[in-house]
């Protein structure tokens, strides 16, 4: 696969290649039938296992370029526990939740597995997770290590379940070359909506001859109108998850933002990016600023506009907001070496595990104060503002089964963008088939 592939599926690992909306019904009626033969999911008991523990473990991840890291935490954690051996399983994120549905309907999921934001409500309400309420009670795991959003996102009923190993928050890409050749001045870090949409609009009109636009971005909701949604005091979906935010007047404010951007000509259209993704308009060079995560770093530092990069804070709406989405560590509730598996999501919970994850450029580790290596990775770049979005960042929208209403948003949202409907319209029409998705959650 393509690096550039490689990159865009874990940027985008919160929405992209989840599992379908038919197949995580599917998923809810087999788990059902599962979560009922076995109190395993209700243990909250834990026990550190003896040092000379025998056991063998298998380790599902998606990603083959963080295996390098993962070896090196592996080498670590044998150190202390020489006689659990540990199988690290990679399957594409593509065919990665199907694996995984497989599995959880035939009790036979891995020992230790990588779970995200939109799928983690559907494995732990259905008593697929083993949870970490012992670990925590132990002191062998502490939550304030982590972003509070980040816990909440792998919570569920007021149960903890995921120990979170990286996040990713937005900022906005900016190539300062064509703000000057098209003699705009650069953003305040105070900049506001108005002044983002003026800017690109005015790059858009003096750089049109060239085909440059003013702003690209994937028009997805990770990076692109969940956080616009959140920054103008609207919501996805209720605390509960029982109603969609889509119909709110504030949430369609939010929506509004990136119609009016494509209608006013500063930035490319739905079918153009469509056919080139907001991230290939800004690397090359054909787009000014790009919303979007950190992950794009790599694809950028590569690029050659890197020594023209900078990168600036969301602009503010109404309330200043971003969203956050990390991947977590997850025990099977039904692991036949399950405290070998728990001794193993332990270690990699820890402040030298997740040092090194950050140190070798895996991911941004999601353990307060282990993020230095990614601030300092693009020198003169001020990579440190991702780390401190972290404060006013809202956690992905999610609910037991976020693939079906994902699907809705993918169908509905562009005819709102491009101008084909009015985005009240839109909102409203994605609401009420929302609302319907999630009644049937209960």
């Amino acid at each position: 696969m393509p690096a550039t592939h490689t990159r865009v599926m874990r940027g985008r690992r919160a929405l992209v290649g989840i599992v379908s909306a038919l197949s995580a019904a599917a998923l809810l009626a087999g788990c059902s039938q599962g979560a009922s033969s076995t109190g395993a999911a209700n243990d909250t008991t834990y026990k550190a296992v003896a040092k000379d523990t025998k056991a063998n473990l298998t380790y599902a991840v998606w990603d083959q370029t963080q295996v390098k890291a993962i070896d090196a935490n592996l080498k670590g954690f044998n150190e202390q526990y020489p006689n659990i051996k540990v199988t690290v399983s990679v399957t594409p994120f593509a065919d990665y939740w199907t694996k995984l549905q497989t599995e959880a309907s035939s009790n036979s999921l891995p020992d230790l597995f990588w779970m995200n934001g939109p799928n983690f409500q559907l494995y732990a309400a259905n008593g697929k997770l083993a949870p970490i309420t012992g670990e925590v009670k132990a002191g062998a795991i502490d939550p304030k290590n982590y972003s509070s959003s980040l816990d909440e996102l792998y919570t569920y009923n007021k149960v903890e379940y995921g120990v979170p190993k990286d996040f990713d928050t937005i900022g906005v890409w900016v190539n300062k070359a064509l703000f000057q050749e098209a003699g705009v001045a650069l953003p305040s870090d105070d900049w506001t909506w108005d002044d983002f949409q003026k800017t690109a609009t005015e790059i858009s009109q003096k750089l049109k001859s060239k085909g440059i636009y003013g702003v690209s971005a994937g028009m997805d909701g990770q990076t692109t109108y969940y956080p616009t949604i959140f920054q103008a005091g609207g919501y996805v979906v209720s605390p509960d998850g029982t109603k969609s935010g889509y119909d709110d007047p504030a949430t369609e404010a939010g929506l509004q933002f990136w119609a009016d951007l494509i209608k006013s000509g500063a930035s490319p259209n739905m079918k153009q990016l469509t056919e080139t993704a907001g991230d290939q308009w800004f690397v090359s060079g054909k787009s000014a600023m790009y919303q979007g995560g950190d992950w794009a770093r790599s694809e950028i530092a590569a690029a050659p506009i890197a020594k023209d990069v900078a990168v600036y804070r969301l602009p503010k709406g109404k309330v200043d907001a971003n969203v956050i989405h990390g991947v977590a560590n997850v025990v099977a509730a039904n692991s036949k070496n399950k405290g070998a598996a728990q001794a193993l999501q332990v270690y990699l919970a820890s402040k030298e595990a997740q040092q090194q994850q950050g140190d070798m450029g895996a991911v941004i580790p999601a353990y307060n104060g282990t993020q230095t290596a990614f601030a300092d990775s693009m020198p003169g770049v001020n990579l440190q503002l991702f780390l401190d979005e972290v404060k006013v960042a809202k956690p992905l929208p999610v609910s037991k089964n976020t693939a079906a209403w994902n699907t809705l948003e993918t169908n509905l949202l562009p005819d709102a963008f491009d101008g084909t409907k009015s985005v009240s319209d839109v909102g409203k029409d994605l609401a009420d088939q929302m609302n319907a998705a999630l009644a049937k959650e209960k």
